[in-house]
């Protein structure tokens, strides 16, 4: 069992974009937090079999450090000229 690191983003329309962020070219959708994760496990097991079916290397998270980074904000400018 392998687990990756999925980021899920609110959609201005509704439901949310799950990304993996190890695998860029696995982006999935879904109406749901719940619904959006099924999606991206199903991805990531179809894509895990493509790769296995090929003899090529499986990606995995280990080693990866996962952080935040907090920056300023920038100011506001004035729009009056």
């Amino acid at each position: 069992m392998r687990k990756y690191t999925v980021i899920l983003i609110p959609e201005n329309t509704g439901g949310y974009s799950a990304v993996v962020p190890l695998l860029p070219e696995c982006t999935t959708q879904g109406d749901t937090v719940e619904e959006a994760l099924e999606m991206a496990r199903d991805l990531l097991e179809g894509y895990l079999e493509v790769k296995a079916e090929h003899n090529e290397a499986v990606p995995s998270e280990e080693g990866l450090l996962i952080a935040s980074v907090e920056v300023k904000e920038p100011a506001i400018v004035s729009q009056n000229r």
